[in-house]
């Protein structure tokens, strides 16, 4: 069974393993995160019930998405989607963490702005450090040239592509 899958994901190495395993580990944990909230009243096995069925729906779409980004991505191996939607996650997730800090050392709370105009800050602030936090972590996980190009079009969109030159 396990070379029926490490022969599906391309893996060569045993270490490659710990991509999919993190995966899934994330995905129960977030379905169980995301069942916990929906089910606040409820008994513990309604609870466990639902994070079983948000996990295998959601797995469903991520096998789903890795079919569609396979041939759109230039991957060496399949288990590389894995690592690359992992630093796409913990971008998100990093850009919001550090933009926080930097809002309020600004001085800007929602208390002293307008909540629509701190929201927007807020949005620009966190996409100015994933911008940056993006190719880091795509470095740090082997991935550089790839985020790099991703960057690169990205900024392009943005209408910024003539600071790359």
């Amino acid at each position: 069974m396990l070379q029926a899958f490490k022969k599906k994901w391309d893996i060569q190495d045993n270490w490659q393993l710990l991509f999919p395993l993190i995966g899934l580990l994330g995905l129960a944990y977030s379905s169980f995160k995301l069942a916990l909230f929906l089910t606040k009243t409820y008994h513990i096995t309604a609870t466990v019930i639902l994070a079983v069925i948000l996990f295998t729906a959601i797995l469903k779409f991520i096998l789903f998405l890795f079919q569609k980004l396979e041939n759109k991505w230039a991957v060496t191996h399949r288990w590389e989607i894995i690592r690359i939607f992992m630093v796409f996650a913990i971008t998100g997730s990093s850009s919001m963490f550090v933009g926080k800090p930097i809002i309020r050392a600004i001085g800007i709370t929602k208390e002293n702005l307008n909540p629509i105009l701190y929201w927007v800050l807020f949005i620009i602030i966190g996409m100015i450090f994933y911008q940056i936090l993006l190719v880091s972590f795509g470095w740090l996980f082997g991935q550089f040239k790839f985020f790099w190009e991703f960057e690169k079009k990205m900024l392009k969109r943005f209408g910024l592509g003539r600071f790359l030159n």
